[in-house]
């Protein structure tokens, strides 16, 4: 009942505090990691929890399975057809160079060996949909942008997972986590990515028989039901729950707009909530004694991952594509560490590795807790890069938007709007123009 209490108040903190928070570096994220640790067993000891506490490991996979869900129905398979081509180089590219570039740091640096130094990478090559939201929710950030970030976040963490299972079982655990073979995992793969297709697609066919129906206020719920159901079956049947949300709320989302339209705020409420819970759990774990005990190298492995490899890696990937360099420079910064490394994180811990086991994780921790920091207070000043005007979630009135817009189609190069009055003497004096002309051949832009 601790826990709940705690929890309540963080909220209530963050809540009061979001309207300064989106305008400014501080973010609600930083809060409840801050006020998990506060209240941890390594300064208030309000509540007790250890890496091995059960509510760690569910409620980072229910923050992750929740945000990939929501995140999923933001897809547009239309978009994506057209521009598939940036987010399978950075799936097929950018990861895999961040792979091998943070296990070389981690060995050199920290010391660990090759296979535990490749264990490392595997973890923490994915990036992570939760932090990445702060950009890719928003709609003024260009969508080709948005796009490449909510696909490589969205499908990466299916894809680290057979890895790291593969490098916990070659470094000799115990766990039963680690004795899948390949074949199991590319079964755990298949499973998802089925799951996650067929069930919606069930769903929606049902809706449509002419005997049932429903009702507009229960609408959102139905959303909600599928990935209830999806949740509970990938893991009763051990399939990759992350793979199947994202592929879920895609589907939904081409195959019924209607519900993906009616769902969206009720699961951007309940994935911020999920997410708000996973943090306060993995902030308490985040005592003094964890930081004490990495290494300077250490400590310049975690700098270097989120300052370097990160960015490098996509860098590369990116080169001869038409994204613009802003947008380059945005999209290899936005690589946060976060739940899925937290999971894969906790799936070393528990795996028993007799040898640098607890080290791996330490600097894992670390590392996620530094990135949750860094990329979660930068995305209001990256958000200013793109001219966002609304930062706060309140629009301007329509009309200021459409003497902004009258602003630009004169060709001013200041971002200043007209005046109102003098937009709309603008686009008078234009229609009296199209008016007198006799000239058919003349022709709005």
């Amino acid at each position: 009942m601790v826990l709940i209490a705690v929890f309540g108040v963080a909220l209530l903190i963050a809540v009061l505090l979001s309207g300064f928070a989106a305008r400014t570096v501080l973010s609600t994220s930083f809060l409840f990691l801050v006020g998990g640790a506060l209240v941890s067993d390594g300064f208030l000891g309000l509540i007790h929890i250890t890496p091995d506490s059960e509510i760690v490991s569910v409620t980072a996979d229910l923050a992750l399975f929740a945000v990939l869900f929501t995140d999923g129905m933001h897809v547009s398979f239309p978009k994506l057809r057209a521009n598939w081509k940036n987010p399978a180089r950075a799936l097929g590219l950018g990861m895999p160079i961040a792979f091998v570039g943070m296990a070389l740091v981690t060995h050199y640096l920290v010391g660990l060996d090759w296979t535990m130094s490749f264990l490392v990478g595997a973890v923490l090559a994915p990036t992570d949909p939760v932090f990445a939201s702060a950009i890719v929710g928003r709609r003024e950030v260009p969508a080709k942008l948005r796009q490449l970030l909510n696909v490589e976040s969205g499908i990466n963490d299916g894809l680290a997972l057979p890895v790291v299972l593969i490098f916990i079982a070659a470094a000799g655990p115990t766990s039963g986590h680690a004795e899948s073979s390949l074949s199991e995992i590319a079964l755990e793969l298949v499973l998802g990515l089925a799951f996650g297709v067929i069930l919606p697609m069930a769903v929606i066919a049902l809706v449509r028989i002419r005997l049932l129906g429903v009702e507009p206020k229960l609408q959102p719920l139905l959303p909600l039901a599928i990935g209830v159901i999806l949740y509970a079956v990938c893991h009763l049947t051990h399939a990759n729950p992350y793979l199947a949300a994202f592929s879920a709320g895609a589907v939904l989302a081409a195959r019924s707009p209607m519900a993906q339209e009616a769902f969206e705020p009720l699961g951007e409420v309940l994935a911020e909530l999920a997410k708000f819970a996973a943090l306060l759990g993995f902030g308490a774990l985040l005592t003094p004694q964890l930081f004490g005990d990495l290494s300077l190298g250490a400590y310049v492995a975690v700098i270097l991952a989120i300052v370097l490899i990160r960015p490098a890696s996509l860098l590369l990937s990116l080169i001869g594509t038409r994204i613009e360099r802003r947008e380059k420079l945005v999209a290899a910064w936005f690589g946060p560490k976060g739940f899925a490394s937290v999971v894969y994180g906790l799936l070393v811990l528990q795996a028993g590795i007799p040898q640098h086991g607890e080290e791996a994780y330490t600097l894992i921790a670390v590392c996620i807790a530094f990135s949750i920091v860094a990329h979660s207070s930068t995305d209001v000043p990256i958000a200013r890069l793109f001219d966002v005007e609304d930062l706060t979630g309140v629009e301007k009135p329509r009309h200021e938007r459409g003497a902004v817009k009258e602003a630009s189609h004169v060709g001013m190069r200041s971002r200043r709007a007209l005046p109102v009055r003098q937009a709309e003497n603008a686009r008078a004096a234009g229609r009296r123009a199209l008016h007198d002309d006799p000239q058919p051949s003349v022709r709005r832009r």
